[in-house]
Parts: C-alpha cells; structure tokens; sequence
C-alpha cells in the first residue's frame, strides 16, 4: 500500500478575508497502490490514472555499485482508481526492448495531449547498452486504450509508439506546450553510473547539462512520430539546472506561459533561488524574486485569481536549502534537507512576486520529492490552473508518489 494526500481547497474569494484561499490536506491509503517517485502519469477519460516509470526503491543510494540498480526500476504500468480505491497493473517487459527500457527509467519528461501521453527522455538501466544511459526517445501511448486493456488483462502492446531523436536525449527536465509547440527545459545528458566522487575517481560517466530551452513540434500522424521545427535558446547562467519545478502560468498580461522555479546548480554548487519565466516568443529572468522553500521537483499546485489576476502556486515538502524554524526565522542548511514545508509563491497583478510559508499546515511526514499532483479534473481555469473562484470547499486532486524520508539529511 502507499500514502496518497488529498488536496482539499477553500476559496474565500467571495468575501472579505485577506487570504483568497485555504487548503487542507489529509492523508489516504489505498492497498495494493505502489510507492514510486519521479514518474510519469495520464488521466484517462473517466479519471483513472495512469503510472508509467520512476523509481521504487525510493531514494537513490551514493555507492556506484549500488546507485539506480535495475531492481528498483518500475518495470509496471499501473492503473489507479482514486474514487473506488482499486489498482490494476501489466508487465511492461512484453513490449519491444526500446520502449521497455525507456519507459521503466526514472526521471522522464511527460505531456498528455488529448488522450495520448508522450514520455521522453529519462535515465535508467539499459541491458541494450550494458550500462545506465539517457534515452533518446519519445514514446506516445494511448491513454484510454492501456487503461481498459490493464484493467481487463489483455494485451497492452499496440497502445504504445516510439521513435528517435538525439534532441530528446535529456533526463530531470521540464517539458510544456504553448501553441502547438513542445518546450523542452533544462535537464541534462547523463550516461554511466552515478557517482558522487566525479567521473575521475571509480565508475566514469557523461554529465552534459542542457542549458538550453528546446523548441520543437512533435507530429503525430497516428501511427508515426518525428519532430519538426526545432529550435534552441542557450543561457549557461540561467538554464544550467534540474530536478526543478516549472509550472503552468497565467501572467499579468493573460498571456499563458511556464515559471521555472529554483532546481539545480548554480556556480556555488547550491540551488538557484531565481525563477525564469517562458513565453510563446520569448524568456524572460527575473532577479528580482529568491525562492527559498522549495528547491527540488515536488508536487505543486497553479491557482489563478482572475478577479485580482493573481498567479499563486503552492509547493509541497520536498526538498530545500531554507526552512523556518518555529520562530519564523529563515534557516539555511547548505545540505540541503528533505522538509514538510508547504509555501506559495504569488505573483500579482504588477508582476510582484513574493513567496511566503503556509504556516497553518504542513506535510504529514518529510514527503514530496519526486512527488506529482494530480487534479481531479473540475474547477479549471485552463489546462491544468484551478480556477479559485469557482472552487467550493472541495478536493481538488491528489498528490502521488514521491520519497518519504526519516531525517531531514538522510546521506549524512
């Protein structure tokens, strides 16, 4: 069995409280449900899920010989049902060798475009290569398809279509869609073991961080898959990080757009603190805002005010190199620790943005690392944005998955 959370939001946007919103969160279990982080995830139609690769041995170790081991590689799908707390899964292994390996990595970059979910990239055991490698693929899967043939147990082969492209070769990125096109964020190229000594000192490796935003069309013809349209924006400064978050945004202007928010390293070796925020056309760095409650991908939330035209976005647990202690003093620890903090980071209508702590609630555990939300589907302003003024006190989606930690540093 695994721990579910519930996300339960009240909107007090009609009356004349200083807060727009209050969110409660409660824990669930549903049996037989793995425990898996940093995978990939669909909806289907009727609002079952689909979890397709990531990690389920938790956090990865530091010795090389046993760091990522294809043993704790998620080598399943599963299909959950949230509502009647049932879960069905299939062995992905009677898929072709390209698409199996590919998609038990951890790590992946993920977009569900109508009923089809494309998984690239990710990082995992490739017994092809005979070594852990970044793959350099996309795979689209028909959602509503692999779930019916999961549930009933027949075979899931014809749901799934691969092809090649160096460009995706990418693991800990961000992926989004603005305007029919794919964009492809940070992350990096990692080949060999992992190994916190360096490549020079035991098992070698390839780490070429991205630094890039990578513009492409993805043609899906139904069958076949290419890219088109590629292009890139290069900014060593700025998009030298990973295992960040980028969330969904709505801007002063309505435009619609991304926020990458903190990840990692910056020249210190630390997380970044600034936030970079990505149009249709352009990008855009913004120096004038720090993050510091949360520096890791977790699960978040996008919640739009269009009364106020106000973007919140709230960050669960995870990881961070800043907490508060009881007092509300802002704490740093370099190690960077595993926390319950909730926070939410707001930009108003000027474009201001300030991030504060939720002091009224925390995480149940230090969980949300590797962690995802999953929306129940109503109260959408668009695409993935609760719309807050038209949310009762109601759940409004689930966080999955990610690493439960028992100490805050847990490597040391």
């Amino acid at each position: 069995m695994t721990l579910l959370v519930l996300v339960i939001c009240s909107s007090f946007a009609f009356t004349q409280s200083p807060e727009v919103f209050n969110i409660e969160i409660e824990p669930m279990v549903i049996t037989n449900t793995p425990g898996i982080r940093s995978f990939s995830w669909g909806k289907t139609d009727n609002g079952k899920w689909v979890i397709i690769g990531g990690r389920i041995d938790g956090l990865h170790q530091r010795q090389p010989f046993a760091a990522f081991l294809e043993a704790g590689n998620n080598k399943s799908v599963f299909v959950i049902d949230p509502v009647n707390e049932q879960t069905w899964s299939s062995d992905l292994s009677i898929l072709p060798s390209s698409i199996y390996e590919q998609l038990q990595s951890t790590n992946q970059e993920f977009y569900q475009r109508d009923t089809t979910l494309y998984i690239f990239g990710g990082y995992g055991y490739s017994t092809t290569a005979g070594d852990h490698v970044t793959f350099p693929n996309v795979t689209a899967i028909n959602i509503n398809g692999l779930a019916d043939s999961v549930i009933m147990n027949g075979d899931i082969t014809s749901f799934f279509r691969q092809t090649t492209d160096v460009h995706l070769k990418v693991t800990g990125s961000q992926i989004g869609y603005i305007d029919s096109t794919f964009y492809l964020v940070g992350g990096q190229l990692f080949d060999g073991r992992y190994n916190p000594m360096g490549p020079d000192n035991g098992p070698g490796f390839t780490q070429q961080y991205s630094d890039e935003i990578r513009k492409f069309q993805l043609n899906d013809y139904g069958l076949n898959l290419n890219i088109s349209n590629y292009t890139t924006i290069n900014d060593p400064a700025n998009l030298h990080r990973r295992d960040y978050n980028m969330v969904h945004q709505i801007f002063p202007n309505e435009d619609t757009g991304y926020t990458v928010f903190s990840g990692v390293f910056d020249v210190n070796d630390l997380p970044f603190l600034n936030s970079v925020d990505i149009y249709s056309s352009t990008y855009i760095v913004n120096n004038n805002f720090n993050q510091y409650l949360s520096q890791y991908h977790s699960a978040k939330i996008p919640i739009y005010d269009s009364t106020a035209k106000a973007m919140h976005t709230l960050f669960f647990g995870g990881i961070s190199q800043f907490y508060l202690d009881d007092s509300n003093n802002l704490i740093e620890d370099t190690d960077v620790p595993f926390v319950k903090t909730v926070s939410k980071v707001t930009r108003t209508s000027d474009g201001t943005m300030t991030e504060t702590a939720l002091h009224y609630i925390e995480m149940p555990a230090l969980l949300g690392a590797g962690s995802e939300f999953i929306p129940v589907g109503e109260y959408i302003y668009h695409e993935d944005i609760i719309d807050i003024r038209s949310v009762p006190k109601t759940l409004i989606g689930y966080i999955y998955g990610g690493i439960e930690s028992s100490d805050l540093n847990i490597f040391l």
